[in-house]
């Protein structure tokens, strides 16, 4: 399960909730939305004193990290927050698509009456998203991701549907390397999913996913672009 989006910087640990789970939510949540850039080196010691807690379960959730795929351990240096290479956005971006778009067609299996359901839902994730937009894009990627899944979801293919839950961390990196490439692109990248949501509420479901095809290939050459 993803962690919630990050409130701050410092966090208090709740009742119920271990330390290194505390640790490993607090990294994790910034591994995906960019905070912890690939390239970044992280010290048990100083995540410790910002969590207020000993390095052991910082130490615990950086070895589970690492099993994720997401930091590589370096012993008495601390850990290297893996770089997206090319070769993995492009696997992504190929999954996205077939999934989606396929998602997005079989989504009409279930009359007008579905696909005007599906519209709603995608324009509360639009909201959160314009949300996002009027507070400089902070939390866009989160809701994001929210509008994709609804997508994949009303495919009705639990199968795919578990498949692309497979991806959404590296869907979640992605989206945030993109959008800090060019933060300006958030306000388009929300217009395009008016569009699409709009398609569903028409019942034009090949319409929409004509839309999302070109809204995945604009966001990822996007991503392509050399810093």
């Amino acid at each position: 399960m993803s962690p919630a989006p990050p409130t701050g910087e410092h966090e208090l640990l709740p009742r119920g909730r271990s330390a290194a789970q505390l640790a490993y939510d607090y990294v994790k949540a910034r591994l995906l939305d960019g905070r912890f850039a690939g390239g970044t080196l992280l010290s048990e010691n100083e995540i410790a004193q910002r969590l207020s807690v000993s390095r052991t379960p910082v130490r615990q959730a950086f070895v589970q990290l690492e099993a994720e795929g997401l930091l590589e351990l370096y012993p008495r240096r601390g850990a290297l927050v893996v770089p997206i290479s090319p070769s993995e956005a492009e696997d992504v971006f190929e999954a996205r698509m077939l999934i989606e778009q396929h998602a997005a067609r079989r989504a009409a299996a279930g009359g007008p009456g579905a696909l005007m359901s599906l519209a709603s839902a995608l324009r509360d994730h639009i909201a959160d998203q314009e949300d996002a937009l009027a507070e400089g894009g902070a939390g866009f990627a989160w809701s994001d991701r929210a509008f994709h899944r609804a997508i994949v979801e009303a495919g009705g293919n639990r199968l795919l549907t578990r498949q692309y839950d497979a991806l959404r961390d590296r869907h979640q990196r992605i989206a945030a390397v993109t959008i800090a490439r060019d933060p300006s692109r958030i306000e388009r990248f929300v217009a395009e999913h008016r569009g699409i949501a709009a398609a569903f509420d028409a019942a034009d479901a090949d319409r929409a996913a004509e839309l999302l095809a070109a809204h995945l290939e604009g966001a990822h050459e996007l991503s392509r672009r050399p810093r």
